[in-house]
């Protein structure tokens, strides 16, 4: 079992700094809200009770008289009759009222706010939890176990739109992470077999003393020519890693003037005897890296005229597709069948394979196309035909004028 590191603490004697997490600041925010809040209640209530508050505009109603004379006392007597300070009195039992009003209001205040940050830090607790969880599980995920999700549960709120979001690319990363895999081991398996073939080779000629010199001569042109294919291959190796890594730059290029060049080209006898290539090519403006490009059209040419059949035809298009310019290659050839159409742009997978012979191609041609054009945003499209052969068509986005 995997033990997940813990973080290190501090060392002896060192003062602990606190650590401003989310759920502190939220619980802070809680009471500060309450405490700021809880003042202007406090505020309006002492000035409502005072009888003058500001915004009124109202003065207070007048005192009574100043003194009242009780009945039963006074001149009839002969007696002087005590006078009694009605408005001291209630100025008296106001000002009392308002300070127990303030002072009851301030205890409970501050009750309420070490109440209310103590319940912040609760409900922030709760609230965060599933942020907690998703980030002890990210943390225990590597490259060993991209499998696993953090699979939120809930409602879909913020949070879970996050963890969904998270699971969207822990998705993509175990997809690159196993097409880097298999990449790696056929990249690997294809290099080898090359050079096995070529050692096996020299050591039959080295081990018959009596081998002449045309032998010798016929194993050195094999052996050349196992090379060039390495080469070839090595350069179809790195055009697909450039084509992965995304483009530096971006100029108008146009794909009817790079098809008409490379079809112009003198072709070799690559491929069954007597294909055709006719062409239709219509401007079709883009914006992409044109060496890319290219090699691209190249890619799509060779591999329609290689895996055909004798006599048989290659139809190149070019122009607008609605709005799009697009790139179309469709040949005859064998029966292919749908559920074969995502195998032919994986790297290395032929549908009919042989090694060390005939003309089949490093298995590379197709992967590369697929990712020039995700590297130029356009829309890959194959479909197997009725009669046998293989559609493809490449959409580029619209350039603006």
């Amino acid at each position: 079992m995997r033990r997940v590191p813990r973080p290190a603490r501090p060392a002896p004697g060192r003062p602990t700094r606190v650590r401003w997490t989310i759920r502190l600041r939220l619980t802070l925010l809680y009471g500060a809200l309450f405490l700021v809040t809880g003042v202007l209640l406090l505020t309006v209530v002492y000035l409502l009770v005072a009888g003058r508050p500001p915004w009124s505009g109202v003065e207070p109603p007048n005192p009574p008289a100043a003194s009242v004379t009780p009945s039963g006392l006074g001149a009839a007597t002969g007696v002087p009759a005590p006078t009694v300070d009605l408005e001291q009195q209630l100025q008296q039992q106001r000002s009392d009222y308002l300070e127990k009003l303030l002072t009851s209001s301030g205890i409970a205040l501050v009750l309420l706010t070490f109440l209310s940050v103590w319940l912040g830090w609760v409900v922030a607790g709760r609230a965060l939890r599933p942020l907690r969880t998703m980030a002890d599980t990210a943390k225990a995920i590597s490259a060993n176990d991209l499998h696993r999700r953090l699979s939120a549960p809930g409602p879909s709120d913020e949070i879970k739109d996050l963890a969904d979001t998270f699971d969207a690319l822990l998705d993509h990363l175990e997809g690159a992470f196993e097409a880097q895999r298999r990449f790696v081991a056929n990249a690997s398996h294809e290099l080898r077999t090359p050079l096995t073939f070529e050692r096996s080779l020299l050591e039959i000629t080295l081990a018959d003393p009596d081998a002449s010199a045309a032998e010798l001569r016929e194993t050195c042109v094999r052996v050349l020519g196992s090379n060039a294919r390495q080469e070839k291959l090595i350069e179809a190796l790195l055009t697909l890693a450039r084509s992965q890594r995304g483009l530096d730059r971006r100029v108008p290029a146009d794909l009817a003037a790079l098809a008409a060049e490379y079809l112009e080209q003198p072709r070799a006898g690559d491929g069954p005897p007597g294909v055709r290539i006719d062409s239709e090519l219509a401007p079709a403006a883009v914006l992409g890296d044109p060496p890319l490009l290219e090699r691209l059209i190249i890619n799509l040419v060779d591999n329609a005229v290689r895996h055909n059949v004798p006599d048989g035809r290659v139809r190149v298009w070019t122009g607008l597709r609605g709005n799009r310019p697009a790139l179309c290659v469709r040949n005859t050839g064998p029966e292919i069948l749908p559920s074969q159409i995502e195998l032919i742009f994986q790297p290395f997978q032929r549908l009919r394979t042989t090694r060390l012979g005939g003309h089949e191609g490093q298995g590379i041609g197709l992967s590369i196309v697929a990712a020039i054009a995700a590297a130029h945003d356009a829309r890959l499209h194959a479909e197997p035909l009725p009669d046998g052969g293989l559609e493809i068509r490449v959409e580029f986005p619209p350039v603006a004028p």
